[in-house]
């Protein structure tokens, strides 16, 4: 359903991605497992169009994309839910919901998409009319996630959902990744919690420095001692 060809990325005289390669069949999640600076958001930023690479190809649904606008990607169903929430503060729960919606011209479909948000973060719903940015950092990480699901994405991309929540928070966000997967969204998790990302996905590959250096059976991965010493305490 989502497939990465041979991606690189340059910064600069900075080789950000050194020739990333995935895919994600439909319904799936799979994740991304690696450190701070391993490649693992630019491999999402420019996979939802927000970064230009200097090679590679993008697939979606087996059509090339890699040439197309974020804007073009969203709208065929590619949406990202990016790091650090980035909510819109100044604006209510409700405008930053309705903002996910901005390009579909469906009503009747966007409002049954709010309703489903709702239904699933009902803390949303009793806080509409709340502007975004007096929500606690776990509240905020659901607005992102449901703006995200008002566009009505086929392929959701997250980039490090559970990033400075307290461990509560945590496994709550975990527990929406898979319904939102078990609903039938397909999900590429960017995840510095490697072990709560791989419990989550189906399938994971490990970066470092921009390369894929392990891929396979999340389960099976968890078990690998190169795994378990570098990203799982032990």
């Amino acid at each position: 359903m989502f497939e990465i060809r041979d991606l690189r990325v340059n910064f600069g005289g900075i080789q950000a991605l050194k020739g990333i390669s995935l895919n994600v069949d439909a319904g799936e999640i799979v994740t991304l497992v690696g450190a701070n600076g391993a490649g693992k958001t630019t491999t999402l930023r420019t996979a939802s169009g927000l970064e230009r690479p200097a090679s590679g190809s993008i697939f979606l649904d087996g059509q090339d994309i890699t040439r197309l606008s974020a804007q073009e990607r969203v709208k065929r169903g590619l949406v990202q839910v990016p790091e650090g929430r980035r909510v819109f503060p100044q604006m209510s729960v409700l405008e930053n919901l309705e903002l996910g919606a901005f390009l579909r011209r469906d009503r009747s479909g966007v409002a049954r998409s709010m309703q489903h948000v709702f239904e699933r973060f009902p803390v949303l719903a009793d806080r509409r009319q709340q502007l975004a940015g007096t929500l606690s950092g776990g509240e905020q990480q659901m607005l992102a996630m449901g703006r995200a699901l008002m566009s009505n994405p086929r392929v959701l991309l997250l980039d490090e959902p559970s990033m400075g929540l307290a461990p509560l928070f945590v496994q709550e966000i975990f527990d929406i990744i898979r319904r939102i997967n078990e609903s039938g969204t397909t999900i590429l998790l960017v995840e510095q919690n490697a072990n709560m990302a791989l419990q989550v996905a189906s399938r994971a590959y490990v970066v470092e420095t921009g390369t894929i250096v392990l891929s396979g059976d999340a389960r099976e991965l968890m078990a690998t001692e190169e795994v378990r010493r570098a990203y799982l305490g032990g």
